[in-house]
């Protein structure tokens, strides 16, 4: 069978401890803004045959300003998100052409991901229906119930951090989303979705330099990164 797989790239993040609750897509890092990581390696991996970016609505025209900047022939459409991530994730769906049979999304708080990463993430789901990025917990892990007192520790060699992308067969994101939706479900991340209707979760090892944008510190942080790649 023929997939055809296009990317979402989320680029409505917010983080209250940045500016106060900045856009993270929308900042400068180094000589570009975040976004245009994600876009440009979205653009580059030959998994990905088209793009849609889901955006504040008003921020729409910055972000189709920038895809012509930076010449991402793949993107086909900047759509407006909405005020949660499940309802951001539905819209880009809602914008796919019929024919595409895998989705890969993505967070632009993510700059550091690698072509490699999306392109593995793509292929395990095409064979397996799902390819969800994470590493190995290397750190010891305790579990607190109350203050800073903790009696458990976890198995670090069960255990694996969750980032995007996160790649799917079309029709499981989509009936996973809509259980989440119908229940009024918060998700952690969209593999939880599949979760909820019974289908198990493959993981794809990723890389500790995919670091997620929470934080200045994490702005430093990754911007040094991005000087080394």
């Amino acid at each position: 069978m023929v997939h055809i797989t296009w990317g979402i790239i989320l680029a409505c993040g917010k983080s209250e401890q940045l500016n106060g609750g900045a856009d993270i897509g929308f900042l400068s890092l180094g000589d570009s803004p975040v976004l245009a990581y994600a876009l440009t390696a979205y653009e580059q991996c030959s998994e990905i045959d088209h793009i849609i970016v889901v955006a504040p609505r008003e921020k729409l025209d910055q972000a189709a300003n920038l895809v012509r900047l930076f010449g991402c022939a793949k993107v086909k459409c900047v759509v407006p998100g909405t005020m949660n991530r499940i309802g951001c994730i539905q819209n880009g769906l809602k914008h796919l052409d019929k024919n595409v049979s895998v989705v890969s999304i993505h967070d632009v708080s993510r700059p550091c991901v690698s072509i490699q990463v999306i392109e593995d993430s793509v292929k395990a789901a095409k064979r397996y229906g799902s390819g969800v990025a994470a590493v190995r917990v290397e750190d010891t892990i305790k579990e607190v119930t109350k203050g800073q007192t903790t009696s458990k520790t976890l198995d670090s060699s069960k255990l694996w951090s969750i980032q995007t992308p996160q790649s799917f067969k079309r029709e499981l994101i989509e009936k996973g989303l809509e259980a989440a939706a119908a229940n009024k479900q918060t998700l952690s991340d969209e593999s939880e979705a599949l979760q909820l209707i019974n289908k198990e979760v493959h993981l794809v090892p990723s890389d500790p330099t995919n670091v997620k944008i929470r934080s200045a510190d994490d702005m430093v942080v990754v911007g040094a990164l991005l000087r080394v790649k």
